[in-house]
């Protein structure tokens, strides 16, 4: 099977690997592998595709369609397939082999193309707010997921080692809401830890399934933060775009019964993180966007 990774998954995993990484190397002959070992029919690789992983669409023995997702270690796949595990397919993409080789899942085909970013902004987040409804449950019991707490901690250093005069007041006041935020966090749920519309996909078992989750457990305002900043490209170009941000959080924090100003403080942390992060690995547009947004909070 001729083989080449989307460009955009090759850029991601170098900005995130810097160093160097032997997982793309070693790529084509795991998806190979996978395809044997399930006698798949592969169809094509999804591009432009993710950040972070491989996304195969293919046929099962029995002509069903499905997905196959590889993904490295440092993209918690285990991570992943433990939450799509524990919805069981309510609100999230369903699993359809709970256990198989490390950093690969078999996926139910959902349609690639059609995320909630295809509709009007009202109705995606209507639907965005439905879906997240149905994924905020309770994390299993004595689980493994990684806490909000410890996920941000990891963020607050890498933001303290790249707050330069230009962004210094604001990396300052986003770890100052993390801090106050973590005094008294009101509940734990499991969160799906990257959720916004993309991540938002038309299905036939449903209307609309979330896939790619990072799971995390903590509260929920920490997982509507990131809806928040959606279409934040449109947001910055329009003039009013300081004042939609904020009737945008008080709307949310309303339709999910979500602390405005617990929200507000997730939204400012997540947005300067994203932000200095775009700086380091070299996306000044992106962090741009993001710090101009962060201001506004």
């Amino acid at each position: 099977m001729a083989f080449e990774p989307p460009p955009r998954l090759v850029r991601a995993l170098g900005e995130t690997a810097p160093d160097g990484d032997d997982w793309l190397e070693k790529l084509p002959t795991a998806v190979q592998q996978a395809v044997a070992l399930r006698e798949l029919t592969v169809e094509r690789v999804q591009v432009p595709g993710g950040r972070s992983s491989l996304v195969v669409l293919v046929r099962r023995p029995d002509g069903a369609p499905a997905v196959l997702k590889l993904a490295p270690r440092r993209a918690r796949p285990e991570g992943e397939r433990a939450a799509l595990s524990h919805w069981g397919g309510v609100g999230a993409v369903q699993l359809l082999e709970p256990f198989t080789a490390e950093g690969v899942l078999l996926l139910e085909r959902l349609h690639p193309d059609v995320s909630l970013r295809s509709l009007p902004e009202a109705k995606a987040l209507l639907e965005a707010a439905g879906t997240l409804r149905r994924l905020w449950v309770e994390p299993p019991g004595g689980h493994s997921f990684e806490m909000v707490a410890e996920r941000t901690g990891r963020q607050a250093e890498a933001m303290r080692a790249g707050a330069d005069g230009e962004v210094a007041s604001l990396v300052d006041a986003a770890l100052a809401s993390r801090a106050e935020l973590l005094a008294a966090p009101p509940e734990e749920r499991l969160l799906h830890g990257t959720f916004r519309q993309s991540k938002v996909l038309a299905g036939e078992r449903m209307p609309w399934l979330a896939v790619g989750p990072d799971p995390v457990v903590g509260e929920c305002a920490f997982d509507l933060a990131r809806l928040v900043r959606d279409r934040v490209e449109d947001l910055i170009a329009s003039p009013s775009g300081a004042a939609t941000t904020r009737r945008r959080v008080k709307r949310l924090a309303e339709s999910l019964d979500v602390d405005q100003e617990r929200l507000r403080g997730w939204t400012l942390f997540r947005a300067v993180e994203s932000g200095v992060r775009a700086r380091r690995v070299g996306r000044p547009r992106d962090a741009e966007l993001l710090l101009e947004f962060a201001g506004w909070l």
